[in-house]
């Protein structure tokens, strides 16, 4: 019934019904209004015609009576009034001639007739009076006698025809009364059901409406999946947590919640068992949380749970421990038993933390420094806090810098073992810092792959990459380019396109750009970083681990994915001639990139002995300060062309 109710159908249809109730009355208003007064001007019409009808009775009459007075008394008095009365109701008659209705015109006009005969007898009779006839006076007294009764008696039912019609007039326009009355009735019956219904359906919408805006606030502040609270809400709650403490007064606290190997759930069970993981998470912080504790969930397998009436850091920390117990354990989804754990992070306001911006920030900090350690649960500290006002501050220069075209790129050859022939140019960036002057990677790259400029970052530096080698082509310099690549591009499905387009825009054939990528990227998403780098393959490009050896990547990943080229960290290189078993290592990870049909890139060959070293081990290319260090642009052109000459007689 009550969803009926709710349709905008039978409101509609109510509302119209109602409309067309009110017109209706409207309309009998007016009706019995004009009715009612068509009625009195009938009425009034008809009672002034019936007055000059009575005002005719009258005047005959009293013209009669003045006759017989007369003739009693035969005084002059009465000859005068009976002669000044004679012919009075002639103006009644004129005017029933002239406005009366078709019978009292017709009736005045007979009647005119014969009051003209009565009123010529009348005279005759006074004159008469004069002389000694008594007979011509008594035959004319009897002629007027009955002239007079005719007269009245006419006049008469005239009266009584008009007092008729009038009653007829009144009874009509009653029963038309009763008839709008009765009309008026039953349609007020209606719109008053109308009213009462039209009442309950807006008492219907208006819940409705408001349970729909409750509904909608809640949607707001709330996960719809796991039905806590949001970052929006959550962020609220710790204004207003902050806004009600005083000096001296308890803290606020705040746990940051990030669970271990979710992505992993996701992408062997698939997000059906991600969403039952995350909805059992939500459930056990809710269980294990105090009654005034706010859970919410930020996004992905990122909790929250903010602490009021805290006294102290330790007293969150000790809530934060309970948590933890109450979070981590095995956990029986649709028939499958997964373990819950996860890295909380904790931060306390007022000290170190002195607003709800930093309180995040403090606990994002430390939950990221308890996954780092393995130890479950972390309080921010301030001196291991990375995210300084100094990094911060780099953080947004990089970002300028990368938008202005303040980055340089310097390359270092790659370089034959054995022949030493130039086969490659790896593009390392570089920062000319407005006020620091030329920065090298370390000092930038680790707070870029930190946030969200390692994807614009790369991607400057492979456009100003393919953009020098389609200028060196141009001179003569015909060179393979390296580029490194952080994990997160791998994981973007439009990265692969992106550097499509540009090897276009620049004319890059296929096999002139390398893709150098780290281990980490392997192990972070191997099945989308297999994909990209398939894709990539596609599209003409190489690919090369770099820095191997220094990761955990499985031997099972080097099997299935597209790669070319092997590259060996320098720390490896270093150790050939100086430790015993820094030849055997190298010698197996050279065997083993040869097996997998990849080609051998050493970092870090800096003298004579370490460069036969590798040539006797099978290593292909070299790289490092024996051959060249980093150069810019047009110095590495210059270093190619005179290599190039020395490196001649070897290859002859």
């Amino acid at each position: 019934m009550r969803h009926w109710l709710q349709r905008r159908a039978v409101a509609r249809s109510a509302i119209v019904a109602l409309m067309i109730g009110l017109m209706l009355l409207a309309g009998l208003a007016f009706v019995s209004a004009r009715s009612a007064a068509q009625a009195s001007a009938s009425v009034a019409a008809r009672q002034q015609v019936s007055q000059q009808w009575n005002e005719i009775y009258l005047k005959i009459n009293i013209e009669y009576e003045l006759l017989v007075d007369f003739l009693d008394q035969q005084s002059a008095q009465g000859r005068s009034v009976l002669t000044g009365s004679i012919g009075s109701a002639e103006e009644n008659l004129r005017w029933l001639n002239a406005h009366g209705g078709p019978d009292d015109s017709a009736q005045a006009r007979s009647l005119q007739n014969t009051y003209g005969g009565y009123s010529y007898t009348l005279r005759n009779l006074v004159d008469a009076t004069r002389g000694d006839d008594a007979e011509l006076v008594r035959q004319q007294a009897r002629q007027a006698a009955l002239s007079a009764a005719a007269l009245r008696k006419q006049a008469s039912n005239n009266i009584a025809r008009n007092n008729l019609e009038i009653g007829d007039r009144l009874r009509e326009a009653q029963r038309e009364s009763d008839r709008i009355k009765l009309a008026v009735g039953v349609i007020s019956v209606a719109d008053l059901a109308l009213v009462v219904f039209c009442s309950v359906v807006l008492l219907v919408y208006q819940r409705s409406t408001e349970r729909q805006a409750a509904e909608s606030r809640y949607r707001a502040s709330h996960d719809a999946l796991t039905g806590v609270a949001n970052r929006d809400l959550l962020t609220e709650g710790i204004e207003k947590a902050i806004a009600r403490t005083v000096p001296g007064g308890s803290g606020v606290g705040l746990l940051l919640i990030d669970l271990n190997r979710f992505k992993e759930v996701n992408d062997t069970l698939g997000h059906h068992a991600g969403d039952l993981l995350l909805q059992e998470v939500a459930r056990r912080l809710t269980g294990a949380s105090r009654g005034t504790d706010v859970v919410a969930r930020l996004g992905g397998d990122e909790f929250a749970v903010l602490l009021s009436a805290v006294d102290s850091a330790d007293e969150v920390m000790e809530i934060g421990r309970r948590m933890l117990a109450g979070l981590c354990g095995p956990a029986e989804l649709e028939g499958l038993t997964l373990d819950i754990s996860g890295s909380i992070g904790v931060a306390y306001y007022p000290e170190p933390s002195t607003g709800a911006a930093e309180l995040l920030q403090h606990a994002d900090v430390a939950m990221y420094a308890a996954k780092r350690g393995h130890n479950g649960i972390s309080m921010y500290d301030p001196e291991a806090d990375s995210n300084s006002f100094e990094q911060l501050t780099l953080l947004g220069e990089l970002r300028r810098a990368i938008e202005n075209g303040e980055l340089e790129l310097h390359y270092q050859p790659k370089v034959r073992v054995g022949t030493r022939a130039l086969c490659g140019a790896e593009a390392l960036v570089r920062w000319r810092h407005p006020a620091r002057g030329l920065l090298g990677p370390h000092l930038f790259i680790p707070t870029a792959e930190q946030s969200d400029l390692m994807r614009p970052l790369t991607e400057a530096v492979l456009e100003a990459a393919l953009a020098q080698h389609q200028r060196w082509r141009h001179e003569g310099l015909l060179t393979p380019v390296s580029v490194n690549v952080g994990a997160s591009n791998l994981l973007d499905p439009g990265f692969p396109a992106r550097v499509a387009a540009l090897m276009d825009r620049y004319g890059t054939a296929a096999g002139q750009l390398t893709i150098e990528i780290t281990e980490s990227a392997l192990v972070d998403d191997p099945v989308r970083a297999t994909a990209a780098l398939r894709d990539m393959r596609d599209r003409g490009v190489l690919l090369s681990i770099d820095d191997f050896g220094t990761g955990y990547s499985s031997m099972s990943y080097l099997q299935v994915m597209p790669l070319d080229e092997l590259k060996i960290d320098r720390q490896f290189t270093t150790e050939i001639l100086s430790t015993p078993r820094g030849r055997p290592i190298v010698t197996a990870m050279v065997e083993l990139a040869h097996a997998l049909g990849l080609q051998v890139v050493v970092e870090g060959v800096e003298d004579e002995r370490t460069h036969r070293a590798l040539g006797e081990m099978g290593c292909e290319i070299g790289q490092g300060y024996l051959f060249c260090r980093p150069l810019p642009p047009d110095e590495f052109a210059a270093w190619a062309a005179e290599w190039s000459h020395r490196a001649a007689p070897a290859l002859s």
